[in-house]
């Protein structure tokens, strides 16, 4: 188990219990929501491996045989042989139920095996966890203030990189190296979108040469500590500033400055859209303000319209607003906010252009 301390992860089984409603119990695969509930990432291939938490009583994990002396988990740990049965063992810790939650990433088979064994309905346990995801504890924040601060340590090396005649793919193997020397256990991706290129918000890195008057869109993210992960967009302008530069940078600004506790997701998507429509831009930015992080690099809240869940303390989640022209650059600016008692923190303090 890595991470926080073991009182922690009980206190999450404990309040999930709380949250279960009307289900008789709760199974959790290999996942973030593993992670949250238990600090650990256990995988074990096809072999069936979960969390079981039943409405009374303690939860226990399930690992095969030949990986539970690897598992360590704030829970007791029932191992099960090759030949027998591990949804029985659930069925054991459950008691007779008529639905269960799942986790969202538990596989197929298993979730079908358990049905079956179980003879109960599963329901997806997104709704116990969700308000728990969402709301980052401090020792959450911290996490995710320390992985801003190595992404930001990362972006402040990138005008070096960034020399005309270099390759995107040449700055990108840099900037993987970089994300592991500030710190970050692993690199979770690396996208360098020169000229053009950057106007495919998902674009990685190519073979394109960096131009002289280029606008380079870097977009870089890792994964640090027990978990949690770093995410951050800054446009680089080799040549001189656009003219619809400024209203990009504005409708981040705006939307930063509009978070606090009571406002809906929906709202702060609006006051960047709004912005860059104002300004004839509209059609050129095609996908969500923002996202949320945690131990998932997305999950709510989604800054999307449509989305009227109400901002809270402890939110954490993206605000990357970008303007895209296809065939002739794109520009994209995002830094991490938490939400705080009466507005937000940003996470990410690297210069923008």
């Amino acid at each position: 188990m890595q991470g926080f301390s073991r009182s922690v992860y009980a206190n999450r089984i404990e309040q999930a219990q709380e949250k279960m409603g009307s289900l008789g119990g709760l199974v959790f695969g290999p996942s973030a929501e593993l992670a949250y509930l238990t600090g650990a990432w256990n995988a074990t291939h096809e072999r069936f491996s979960g969390l079981v938490i039943p409405r009374d009583g303690e939860a226990k994990y399930i690992a095969p045989a030949v990986d539970a002396g690897n598992v360590d988990v704030p829970v007791d740990v029932i191992g099960w042989e090759d030949g027998e049965a591990p949804y029985e063992i659930v069925r054991g810790v459950l008691g007779d139920v008529d639905t269960f939650g799942v986790g969202s990433q538990l596989e197929a088979s298993h979730l079908i095996g358990l049905q079956d064994c179980l003879g109960a309905r599963a329901e997806l346990a997104t709704p116990v966890l969700s308000e728990l995801f969402m709301r980052k504890s401090e020792e959450e924040v911290e996490q995710l203030r320390q992985a801003g601060q190595a992404i930001d340590r990362v972006h402040e090396r990138v005008p070096e990189l960034l020399r005309p005649g270099r390759t995107e793919a040449e700055v990108a193997a840099e900037l993987h190296e970089l994300i592991l020397e500030m710190g970050h256990s692993s690199v979770d991706f690396v996208i360098v979108g020169s000229g053009p290129n950057g106007a495919n918000p998902h674009h990685s890195y190519s073979s394109r040469v960096i131009e002289p008057d280029d606008i380079v869109v870097v977009d870089i993210g890792g994964t640090w500590g027990a978990g949690y992960h770093s995410d951050c967009t800054r446009t680089y302008l080799l040549g001189s500033i656009p003219e619809w530069y400024e209203v990009l940078r504005e409708a981040q600004s705006k939307a930063v400055a509009e978070v606090r506790p009571g406002v809906t997701a929906a709202h702060i998507d609006a006051i960047a859209r709004d912005h860059i429509s104002a300004a004839g831009y509209g059609e050129y930015f095609i996908h969500r303000t923002g996202h949320g992080i945690g131990l998932s690099l997305h999950e709510e809240p989604f800054i999307v319209a449509g989305n009227e869940l109400v901002l809270e303390p402890g939110m954490a989640f993206s605000i990357e607003p970008g303007i895209y022209l296809p065939g002739e650059y794109g520009a994209r600016i995002e830094d991490i906010v938490v939400v705080t008692a009466d507005g937000c923190e940003r996470l990410n303090r690297a210069p923008i252009a």
